[in-house]
């Protein structure tokens, strides 16, 4: 596929814009993305690695507005970010071998528990709680094995950083989003990576909702840091729910097809 129409490159901007200003806030962008990339005729390998390019400009705009608010210090968490990456671009690589319809048929599960967690946990705020974990086990164990799940299938990575971090290193949402942008940047360019290794970026279509990306994402992350939790929690749990809803509403789903219907 080398050509797309311009009103769908429009409607294509208009998806990302959308996707990069939930995303920046609670995760769950490629829940928009990729079906108005597949409703659009691009083929599915083709829709993966085009979705790491313009996630790229998404996720790196609001770790770029978190940083500069001061929620993230982005020299101190590089070795995070470089270990995402890494577990990010191996899951790309290995992404034939990982059962993909196991995690398919569990992702829902894990998502709405995701989304019970944040929307009855009621002392969940802004302010850093214990932290459970070293940050020097968090870094080389959590991290990359979100990354790598990230480059295996993606669906719901940001939501499940922001639970790592609010349940294990302590952080208050507001920092858990910050933090989970900067990984999440990390892990789009180790599987982007790969996906251009392949041939299977479309660069005109990646740009384009690249652009939408990076404005909605700009907007969402400015949202989050003038209200906070108030916004963030209730966004995650929605995000958390309607794209468990989305993967099981899909004829597809492995469920659907192991219990017939």
């Amino acid at each position: 596929m080398t050509d797309i129409a311009l009103h769908l490159l429009l409607l294509l901007f208009l998806a990302a814009f959308l996707a990069g200003f939930i995303d920046s806030i609670a995760g769950g962008g490629g829940m928009i993305t990729i079906p108005a990339m597949l409703l659009a005729g691009i083929p599915p390998l083709e829709t993966l690695g085009t979705n790491k390019l313009q996630s790229l400009f998404g996720s790196g705009s609001a770790t770029i507005a978190y940083a500069r608010a001061g929620h993230v210090r982005l020299g101190e968490q590089l070795p995070m970010a470089a270990l995402s990456a890494l577990g990010a671009a191996l899951g790309a690589v290995l992404a034939t071998v990982v059962p993909g319809d196991v995690l398919k048929a569990v992702l829902p599960f894990l998502l709405v528990g995701i989304a019970l967690y944040f929307g009855l946990k009621p002392n969940i705020g802004d302010v850093d709680k214990h932290r459970r974990m070293s940050v020097f086990l968090f870094t080389v164990t959590i991290v990359p094995l979100i990354g790598f799940y990230d480059g295996v299938f993606g669906p719901g990575t940001g939501s499940f950083f922001m639970l790592a971090f609010v349940s294990l290193a302590g952080f208050g949402v507001l920092k858990a989003t910050a933090h989970t942008k900067l990984l999440n940047f990390g892990s789009n360019i180790g599987a982007f990576i790969v996906f251009l290794g392949y041939g299977v970026v479309l660069w005109k279509v990646g740009l384009v909702m690249g652009a939408g990306q990076f404005l909605g994402a700009q907007l969402g992350s400015r949202l989050a840091m003038t209200i906070g939790a108030k916004v963030i929690k209730p966004l995650l749990v929605v995000t958390c729910m309607a794209l468990a809803v989305r993967l099981m509403w899909d004829p597809a789903h492995p469920l659907r097809l192991w219990m017939g219907f």
